[in-house]
């Protein structure tokens, strides 16, 4: 089977780098692709945002699965267009990609099938917004309805910050992304990413996650789309798991199905676990970065045929083999990262770190130039240690880290410290 996997960054190699051994593989490409996907597929210079042309390339090269990476494509609507044109496609609709798409949606879903999650109000002006932040508890939180790369979420210490945060939204800091926003009760406690493949009407656990999102040691700083992640996470047990599919993933199936919308894809629900148990944080529709550079090394089976299976609405019955190992992935990312990444600087001592024993080396945001490797991005590589517990993966991925070469990066140092060996 020839597969087009859909986006550039570190999420997209990590999922070449699972396809590519599939004995089931005929030809891999990916659009437009990065230096990593290069060397395990054709890279494609395409717009994934282009339904039409997405569906023109995968009719004229006979492409047999398409793999969605990113968001953006599927709230273009995508997988509509070829699902309309007979192409089987790994993510979901226009409409169901909603539940990333649209935070207040999301809220509204979660309320209407008894999900539990944060209180909240959505509003559409500024004004609106303002007078309602009269009335709540500090720290608040507010996010911009749309996408917004992951850094559309402010968690407001007072009155005074929560009102620039709605000002900067509704002044288009975040463009249309802003142009609504939803304000939520602050929630305490730890977080958890969860990952199900759904095929519309079933879902299959699949592995988990804690990702690091603030620029900063010790979570300061600003967020970001990720600065590294740790799989399994260990705050997760079976017990936290059954409850999580039953009183989070299975309803929203339900409910997305009563609404004349399946969602087919994979489900990556985050998670607040307070002192009541594990509630809605927001969903994401496509598989996390870096959470995906973490999960997939740890995959134990061919992860085509489970792709294919969501696409062709057919999941097995289960489980998810996955190797009993823990992964630690750090991402190095640009100076002035989130705001202003430095560009153009090159980036030494790949080929080292990529011999790190346990060491997995995934591109993102790189540009290779007259034999030289760039960093043409904010977050730039991931580095993925794995080992028996928290500590060897931790060490190797540090190790590998360590033999780059690159003064112009950086990268958290801290990952997966307060997890537990």
């Amino acid at each position: 089977m020839d597969v087009l996997i859909l986006g550039a960054g570190g999420r997209e190699h990590a999922l070449a780098a699972a396809l590519a051994p599939s004995p089931r593989l005929g030809r891999l490409f990916v659009a437009p692709g990065n230096p990593g996907t290069a060397a395990l597929a054709a890279n494609v210079a395409l717009d994934s945002c282009d339904p039409g042309a997405v569906v023109a390339f995968a009719r004229r090269e006979g492409i047999g699965l398409v793999v969605v990476g990113p968001e953006a494509p599927l709230v273009a609507g995508v997988a509509d267009a070829l699902e309309g044109a007979g192409i089987a496609v790994f993510g979901p609709s226009r409409a169901a990609a909603a539940l990333e798409g649209s935070k207040g949606f999301t809220k509204d879903l979660a309320r209407d099938v008894a999900i539990p999650t944060a209180g909240y109000g959505r509003f559409h002006s500024a004004e609106a917004a303002r007078a309602h932040l009269a009335d709540v508890p500090y720290p608040t939180v507010i996010k911009a309805d749309g996408l917004a790369a992951g850094k559309g979420v402010v968690i407001a210490a007072d009155r005074a910050e929560a009102e620039r945060s709605v000002d900067f939204m509704f002044g288009g800091g975040f463009g249309a992304a802003g142009s609504s926003v939803v304000i939520e009760e602050f929630m305490e406690g730890e977080e958890l990413s969860f990952f199900a493949l759904c095929d519309g009407i079933r879902a299959l656990p699949f592995a988990s996650a804690q990702d690091h999102k603030r620029v900063g040691e010790g979570d300061t700083g600003p967020n970001t789309g990720g600065m590294g992640a740790i799989s399994p996470a260990p705050v997760l047990d079976a017990a936290l798991e059954a409850r999580i599919m039953a009183e989070i993933v299975e309803p929203t199936l339900r409910g997305m199905r009563d609404r004349g919308t399946p969602f087919r894809g994979v489900l990556f629900v985050g998670l607040m676990l307070t002192a009541d148990g594990p509630k809605l944080i927001e969903f994401n529709v496509r598989f996390g970065d870096p959470e995906t550079q973490a999960m997939l090394p740890r995959l134990d089976a061919d992860l085509l045929p489970l792709l294919e299976a969501v696409a062709r609405g057919a999941l097995p019955a289960g489980p998810v083999r996955l190797r009993p190992e823990v992964a630690v992935s750090v991402v190095m990312a640009a100076r002035g990262y989130p705001d202003a990444p430095l560009k153009g600087t090159e980036v030494r001592g790949l080929d080292a770190a990529a011999a790190v024993p346990g060491v997995t080396l995934f591109h993102a945001g790189t540009r290779a130039e007259d034999g030289r490797m760039l960093a043409d991005g904010g977050r730039v590589l991931t580095l993925v240690g794995r080992g028996r517990d928290v500590a060897e993966a931790r060490a190797r991925a540090y190790a590998g880290v360590d033999a780059l070469d690159w003064p112009d990066g950086f990268c958290r140092r801290d990952i997966g410290l307060r997890s537990r060996p």
